[in-house]
Parts: C-alpha cells; sequence; structure tokens
C-alpha cells in the first residue's frame, strides 16, 4: 500500500485523502520509514499537487493535533508569516512594532529550512529564551503583553514539524504544495484572525520565480477562505540579502539596532515598514498612510524596542549574553568599481558551511558565526577595500568568495 502510493504519485496521478491520510498519519506514528516519505516527497516536489490534495493534506496536517482557541481575546489577533530568505529577520522586527500598538500577535515561527534562516534559530542565540511553550503559556502571553514568538507547540501541527525536518535534507523544500501545507497548517491551527504572508522570491529564496510566488500567494488565500481566514501577501525580492547581517545572534543584533531606529534607510528595514503598515491595516481598518505613522512613530519612540525586550524577559531570553564568534576575517574587493550584485543564494550557502544552518536535520546550530556586509548594492569600493567581515569558528574556504560581490 504504501509502495502504490510512493509510485501513483511518482507518474503524476491524484492521491485521494484516505491515501494521503494513511500515508502521512504512517509517518507521524513511526510505520513510514523516512526515506519512504523522502520518496514521496520528492515525487511531489517532481509532479506537484492538485488543489484537493493540498486541501485534504493541509486538513491531515491542522488535525494531527489541535487548534488554539482565542476567541477570549477581544481584539483582532494577527500574525505574520516569511517564506524565508538569506537574513531575513523580519520577524524579530515586526512582531515588536505590531504589538507596541495594541495589536495581538501570535508568532509560531520554524527552524531554517536549507539556507533560510529560521527564526526560532535565531531567537535561541539569545541565552535562555525559551522557544516551548506550552498553549497556556502562549495564550496567557499574548493576553497579558499582545506578543508571543515560539516554535510549534507540540499539540500544534505535529505533523508539519516532523515534515519540516525532514524536507530542510532531502532537497524538498521549494514545493509550492508542501510550503501551502506546511505555511497554512501552522497559521490555521495557531489560531489568529487575520494572517500577512511575506513570499519572498529571487535566487536566496525556495521561490525563484514571480509565478511561482503568485501561485503560492492564490494557494494560501483558498486555504484562509476555507477556514474563515483573511490572508493577505506581499512579495518582496530576495536577490539580495535582506540587511547587512547573516546569522543567528548577528541578525538579533541588528533587529534590535533597527527596532532602536539606528539603521532606517536600507532595505530590511523598508520592508519591515512596509508589512507593518500592512498588518495594522488589516487589524485596525484604518488608510495605509495613517498606518505607516503609527509605525513610524513605534520606532522614533522606542516603543517598539522596549516592546522586544518585554518579549525576551517573558519568555527567559537575556538579551545581555548575546554573543558572536571572536574569529573573525575582512573579505576585500578584488578590483575597484561599484557593487552591481550581491549574490543571496551564495552568502546563504556561506553561512551554512560557516555552521549557521543544518545540512543533517540532526545538526547543531552554532549561534555565533555569520557574515556582516561591510558594503551594499550600490556602493563604490576600492581594490582590497573591505566588503563583508566573517565570524567562524572552524576552518572554512572562501576562495570562491569574489564571486558573491559582482564589482564592475
Amino acid at each position: 500500500m504504501i509502495v502504490d502510493i510512493i509510485n501513483k504519485k511518482r507518474l503524476g496521478q491524484e492521491l485521494s485523502y484516505k491515501e494521503l491520510d494513511t500515508f502521512f498519519n504512517g509517518y507521524l506514528e513511526g510505520r513510514v520509514k523516512d526515506y519512504q516519505m523522502s520518496s514521496l516527497l520528492m515525487a511531489i516536489c517532481i509532479n506537484g499537487m492538485t488543489e484537493e490534495e493540498v486541501f485534504s493534506l493541509t486538513k491531515i496536517f491542522i488535525d494531527s493535533g489541535d487548534r488554539l482557541d482565542l476567541s477570549f481575546i477581544d481584539d483582532v489577533v494577527v500574525d505574520k508569516h516569511s517564506t524565508g530568505g538569506v537574513g531575513d529577520k523580519t520577524t524579530l522586527i515586526i512582531a515588536p512594532i505590531v504589538a507596541s500598538l495594541g495589536i495581538p500577535i501570535l508568532k509560531m515561527s520554524g527552524r531554517g529550512l536549507g539556507y533560510t534562516g529560521g527564526t526560532i534559530d535565531k531567537l535561541e542565540s539569545i541565552p535562555g529564551y525559551r522557544i516551548d511553550l506550552s498553549d497556556e503559556e502562549v495564550m496567557k502571553q499574548v493576553q497579558n503583553i499582545d506578543i508571543v514568538i515560539t516554535g510549534q507547540t507540540a499539540s500544534l501541527a505535529p505533523m508539519d514539524k516532523q515534515i519540516y525536518a525532514l524536507r530542510d535534507v532531502t532537497g524538498t523544500v521549494s514545493s509550492v504544495p508542501l510550503i501551502a501545507v506546511s505555511i497554512m497548517s501552522k497559521k490555521i491551527a495557531g489560531g489568529a484572525d487575520k494572517i500577512l504572508i511575506d513570499v519572498k522570491v529571487g535566487n536566496g529564496a525556495l521561490l525563484q520565480t514571480i509565478e511561482e510566488a503568485e501561485e503560492l500567494s492564490q494557494l494560501m488565500k483558498k486555504i484562509g477562505a476555507i477556514y474563515q481566514k483573511e490572508v493577505q501577501t506581499m512579495i518582496s525580492d530576495m536577490n539580495t540579502p535582506l540587511g547587512y547581517c547573516i546569522g543567528n545572534s548577528l541578525e538579533v543584533m541588528e533587529a534590535i539596532r533597527i527596532l532602536k531606529g539606528e539603521e532606517m534607510g536600507n532595505n530590511l528595514t523598508k520592508l519591515c515598514i512596509d508589512l507593518s503598515t500592512e498588518l495594522v491595516c488589516m487589524a485596525k481598518g484604518v488608510l495605509p498612510s495613517d498606518a505607516q505613522d503609527m509605525v513610524m512613530e513605534s520606532l522614533r519612540s522606542g516603543a517598539a524596542y522596549q516592546k522586544f525586550v518585554e518579549l525576551v524577559k517573558a519568555q527567559h531570553g537575556d538579551l545581555s549574553k548575546i554573543s558572536v564568534s571572536r574569529k573573525t576575517k575582512i573579505m576585500k574587493a578584488n578590483t575597484t568599481g561599484t557593487i552591481q550584485e550581491i549574490s543571496a543564494i551564495k552568502l546563504g550557502e556561506l553561512s551554512v558551511s560557516l555552521g549557521a544552518g543544518r545540512t543533517a536535520k540532526e545538526d547543531s546550530i552554532d549561534y555565533g558565526v555569520g557574515i556582516e556586509l561591510l558594503k551594499q548594492v550600490g556602493d563604490k569600493v576600492k581594490k582590497g577595500e573591505g566588503i563583508a567581515k566573517i565570524y567562524y569558528s572552524k576552518p572554512v574556504r572562501l576562495q570562491n568568495f569574489n564571486d558573491i560581490f559582482l564589482i564592475k
């Protein structure tokens, strides 16, 4: 039966709800092995899924656990998700901004997929930060301080947690149907009323084309409609890394600088302002111009940063103990000119080789390593001038580093 299901999808045929239920619940219960699930995931990656299959699999994922009931909260509860990209620490910035404006935000995040950094990995670089809150703790915290950023609770979409880890190391992270199922099962189970999804597209993202991004957007909106959830999407560029830092501790420290209003002009800050503005519009029903004014005031007044501090304290983190590797190396420009491109995917791959990401699902993360860009696209540089700072703890080959920067 299990092999028959794999072969059916390998041939591009539609799987029934019963077949999907048998296979995926079999995996959750240990009757289907890793290598069998890997085969089915690859067949899905190659042949895709029909909308009916996606709707069925989303229900199976949701039904594998509980759903949070947030009806006791009078305000509209929002959630935000990103499909992931190199240097994407937007949640660490957006969630405190929104919560500082009195809008409850409940964010259950994942670990990194491939070369895309996971919000949970970044938060775990803060010593003591708890990412394993219970359902009761989640509900109490969102009621008390309007903000929670935690890992998936054990009872919410547990199937996704298992499949997510396997996709990361089997080359099956880029499937539009599997991305839709993973995101929406968590979002529906998480109980938020309104959901904003940042769909990344480009060489440093899971999706490479605008067409794929639009397909995913429409699919997630359709899933949301089935469960009476308002879902909005925003498609954003991921050909160039977001901000200046790649790596877990480095990205938390960069997020803090933005929340303090110290870095206002780069692509990361601009995207966070746009996404925060959209969430405020969704929650409060105000004009975009008014929503943006509220967002900017949160940053200027320090309210956003104070909300982040409140979040970290509530989840037992100690910001004073966050650290980066003491071993560093400055990478220099190989020619004089203007930086035309910075390859997000190559920087992502480099960060994984440093230890900031995983190549196997049991791998541990080195929180202190990463890359700090010293220059951005459009900057003029001289030959021999520093263009990036590498934080490392183990020897790593950097001979192809200059392929990352196109300088003319």
